[in-house]
């Protein structure tokens, strides 16, 4: 089904919840709430959800949220509740008949802290870090492109904002036409994302502390499911986000300023970019930019320490940050996003080496749970200087326990 056949569809459930009757579409409904009383019944009629995700959100006073997809805005009305006078929620939709139906039930149930937008959620309409919370029922399946809104997700959210939706996904491969016609049955129509595409598509687009956790069995291996994710928080003003082929020239720089202190590393030149990416994993790099003028002002990247599979959850990392910002905690964010990330993958352990005299690193570390392990002695020569190293670890809590 195409967007415009999407829109046309819901565009007329929201007509039929106009005219005061219940809406069904895939069998879901507002089953999943523990407490509609005082809601508008329009907005009750038309609930389409699989889940609640005002609850799997956690949402506290005074944020700000955004519901993907927002329907007869039963979700909105939810969150309102939660975040109170002092905060505020938008909901978008693609329907204008659904926004029509959701201001009318706003309207009736006497809620001022919301906003009703008409568009898409593979562009949404509000600019970036405008909200700390989004949430979605049942919608983001719906998308023909769900990298586009997984981008523009992370984009809306303020640094530390929380992704919290229910969807519907595939929990495993299946046979092509079981999985359709579970996914025709409960109205699937763009095709459900397996959970690892899932993971794999929020850490593309940057988020962090991914967790899938499956709900309602829909049979033939679909499922509903609630989706939480973290964007990575930094102070004001500034965002960590993945790393990309454009921000060379500034990663190389910070890079070369860093060995130019000589308390970085044995190197003295920074590689090209193709031996930089060539030799590091591309889902765990990242960088901290001005959210304003995109610069860069740090990085943090991870090696495979071997090829031999028991070493596939044990990496090596490298993180630099702009001599001229490094009282700013832009280290500190850009090694817990790391840390997060590396979990994500399967990652037990992190290792790097540190020079003794370099004691602002060696705190950083040793401040997110990094441990000296030994030392290697005149392991090296730095500038005609005899150099030991440091080697420092930290073994997760949560993988290979």
């Amino acid at each position: 089904m195409a967007h415009d056949e999407i829109v046309d569809h819901y565009s007329a459930l929201a007509r039929t919840a106009l005219a005061g009757q219940r809406i069904t579409d895939g069998g879901f409904g507002p089953a999943c709430y523990d407490d509609t009383t005082a809601l508008p019944d329009g907005a009750v009629l038309a609930s389409l959800g699989c889940g609640n995700p005002v609850a799997v959100a956690e949402l506290r006073a005074g944020e700000t949220v955004l519901d993907l997809g927002s329907g007869g805005g039963i979700d909105v009305l939810l969150s309102a509740r939660r975040v109170g006078p002092h905060g505020a929620v938008f909901g978008l939709d693609a329907s204008p008949a659904m926004v029509e139906l959701a201001r009318r039930n706003a309207e009736q149930a006497g809620t001022s802290n919301v906003r009703f937008l008409n568009g898409t959620i593979e562009a949404i309409p509000l600019p970036g870090h405008a909200v700390d919370v989004v949430i979605s029922n049942c919608v983001i399946n719906l998308s023909d492109d769900k990298a586009a809104v997984l981008a523009e997700a992370f984009r809306v959210l303020r640094p530390g904002g929380r992704f919290g939706v229910s969807d519907v996904v595939t929990a495993q491969a299946l046979d092509e036409q079981a999985r359709q016609r579970a996914e025709r049955r409960i109205g699937c129509v763009a095709g459900s994302l397996t959970v690892q595409e899932y993971r794999d598509l929020l850490a593309a687009a940057g988020f962090v502390a991914v967790t899938i956790t499956l709900t309602a069995d829909h049979g033939e291996g679909v499922h509903s499911a609630i989706v939480q994710a973290v964007k990575p928080a930094i102070g004001p003003g500034l965002e960590i986000r993945p790393m990309r082929d454009s921000d060379a020239e500034q990663v190389l720089a910070i890079y070369q300023a860093g060995l130019d202190t000589g308390q970085a590393s044995f190197e003295t030149t920074a590689p090209s970019w193709d031996a930089f990416t060539a030799s590091r994993l591309p889902h765990l790099r990242y960088v901290a930019v001005d959210a304003d003028s995109g610069e860069v002002l740090g990085w943090v990247a991870a090696t495979a320490v071997s090829a031999r599979p028991v070493y596939a959850g044990v990496v090596e990392h490298s993180i630099y940050v702009h001599p001229g910002c490094q009282a700013h905690g832009i280290g500190r964010a850009l090694l817990s996003a790391l840390i997060a990330a590396a979990e994500d993958a399967g990652v037990w352990t992190i290792q790097s080496g540190v020079f003794g005299e370099n004691a602002a690193s060696l705190s950083l570390h040793q401040a997110l749970g990094f441990r000296v392990v030994g030392t290697r002695e005149r392991v090296g020569r730095h500038h005609g200087v005899w150099r030991d190293v440091l080697m420092i670890e930290r073994r997760s809590a949560v993988i290979g326990t």
